[in-house]
């Protein structure tokens, strides 16, 4: 009998090896590491997550009838070996797997690897399209996806006549009407949750699960048709904006299941061009949704294998700050950074320009390690792997890989946040001052930030005008002390 591996980030029937699996010729095996549990403090939600979902897979297969050997073991490795002496497969085979090191370990313990089929956009095609580029951007590769794999396109011409809508996707937030976005789907927690969640480490933290992420393909299902029906009409205008008072606005929260398996890309962009195609959703937010996926995920899914090994340890701004205290207390007067914070404690979860523009620009500014943030990060967010955040964070938050990701440092001061959140309103910084013990820690190590690497900047057209302005600015020195002062506060916990 063949057994084919199963990883927790491929829990999709039709993915890879198990695609073609049948009950009568294939026994499936599913390891569930107590090292890797216990190896990192977890944010509590993104364990349970994991643990569940593989559980209720497993389920799933058995009900399909699958002899399914769901191994307790130290590690992957252990729980393969051991399934090895106690089955004696006449052949072990896995579909390649999403992260570089379990590549590695199947190589070392002669386990088969097929092509995967999780991704709409596998290396090899991404090598097709990189050789025809001196030097690429996630713009070219986003319009050659949409050419080849066909959504939104008239001909070979975009639908609405534009590759892209951003102008009408940048609005800021609200005034009013904060309660416009339609509330996400929870369900009730069961006999399972609750044990899983009793079962896991003390090293882990955050706000207990609520039954707002999904553990089975039926729950991630209907939260495709729920964001389908009620949320994708009004994705576009507001995707990047941050309040306060609402933090899921019209965001998908798709990421965690097209993440671990429960939902595939080509399901989701479907459901999206069907919806557009009836009349059901604008362009702009139909456009803006599968650029964040056929363009953006893939883009940086392709990343990750052209880059590893070396990725992860990449630091071209020589960044050495350890992780604040901040980030994993809470605590901070900094208004944007402990709603941020607060919304990682309580959901695991933030969207992209929290992620980008408030936690990742507070990190690049500061100058924290990356790998160190890479880890936090990996450690807190629910739809987290590791080649979803090395290149989000090395690559694009910290700049540490150089340019390979971002063609410049997604830096920002107060007035970014300002123009794009309501969280300035209240805080106990002030976002116009760069000076003072009351400005605005984004503002002054912007500016400090600038100055810092005008000698890398100078030449980089995108960014250039403002390193020239943080070199003319007649209160430097001043910015420079104050900037001293607002690093030595996060040093300690103070800021």
């Amino acid at each position: 009998m063949i057994t084919v591996v199963v990883f927790g980030d491929q829990l999709h029937r039709s993915i890879g090896a198990l695609g073609d699996a049948h009950p009568s010729t294939h026994r499936v095996l599913m390891v569930e590491s107590r090292g890797k549990i216990a190896s990192r403090p977890w944010h509590v939600q993104r364990a349970h997550f994991i643990v569940v979902s593989m559980r209720r897979f497993a389920h799933e297969l058995r009900a399909e009838g699958f002899d399914v050997d769901y191994r307790h073991a130290d590690s992957m490795r252990k729980g393969i070996e051991s399934h090895r002496n106690d089955y004696a497969p006449s052949a072990l085979v896995a579909t390649e797997p999403n992260s570089y090191n379990a590549r590695t370990l199947l190589t070392r313990l002669n386990v088969t690897t097929v092509r995967s089929n999780q991704f709409l956009c596998h290396p090899e095609d991404f090598a097709v399209f990189a050789s025809t580029k001196k030097s690429f951007k996630m713009e070219d590769f986003y319009r050659w996806q949409r050419r080849r794999l066909g959504y939104l396109m008239q001909s070979d011409e975009p639908a609405g006549g534009a590759w892209n809508f951003d102008a009408d996707n940048r609005l800021p937030p609200p005034k009013t009407g904060h309660d416009r976005w339609a509330t996400p789907k929870v369900d009730a927690l069961d006999d399972l949750d609750r044990d899983v969640v009793a079962s896991l480490p003390s090293s882990c933290w955050g706000e207990a699960p609520t039954g707002l992420w999904a553990t089975s393909r039926s729950g991630a299902l209907a939260r495709l048709r729920h964001f389908v029906d009620h949320v994708l009409p009004e994705f576009g205008p507001h995707e990047d904006a941050m309040l306060t008072d609402n933090w899921h606005l019209a965001h998908s929260l798709l990421s965690p299941y097209l993440n671990n398996g429960l939902l595939l890309p080509h399901e989701v962009c479907d459901a999206v061009q069907e919806a557009y195609d009836r009349g059901l959703v604008p362009i702009n937010s139909a456009e803006g949704f599968i650029r964040q996926i056929i363009g953006w995920r893939e883009f940086v899914w392709n990343t990750y294998w052209r880059e590893m090994p070396d990725y992860r340890n990449r630091n071209a701004l020589d960044a050495t700050r350890p992780l604040p205290p901040m980030f994993t207390s809470g605590n901070t007067s900094m208004r944007c950074m402990s709603t941020a914070l607060d919304g990682v404690y309580q959901r695991a979860w933030v969207h992209h320009i929290p992620r980008l523009m408030v936690l990742g620009n507070f990190a690049l500014l500061t100058g924290i390690q990356p790998l160190a943030f890479t880890q936090w990060m990996w450690n807190s967010f629910v739809d987290a792997a590791e080649w979803v955040m090395l290149p989000n964070v090395v690559g694009m938050s910290l700049y540490a890989d150089g340019g390979v990701i971002a063609t410049k440092p997604y830096a920002a001061g107060g007035a970014y946040i300002d123009r794009m959140s309501d969280h300035c309103k209240g805080c106990a910084y002030d976002r116009k001052k760069r000076t003072g013990d009351d400005a605005c820690p984004f503002t002054t190590l912007y500016w400090d930030f600038l100055a810092r690497h005008a000698d890398r900047f100078a030449r980089n057209p995108r960014i250039v005008t403002q390193v020239r302005a943080a070199q003319k600015l007649t209160d430097l020195d001043d910015v420079r002390t104050t900037a001293a002062g607002v690093l030595k506060g996060v040093d300690t916990g103070h800021t």
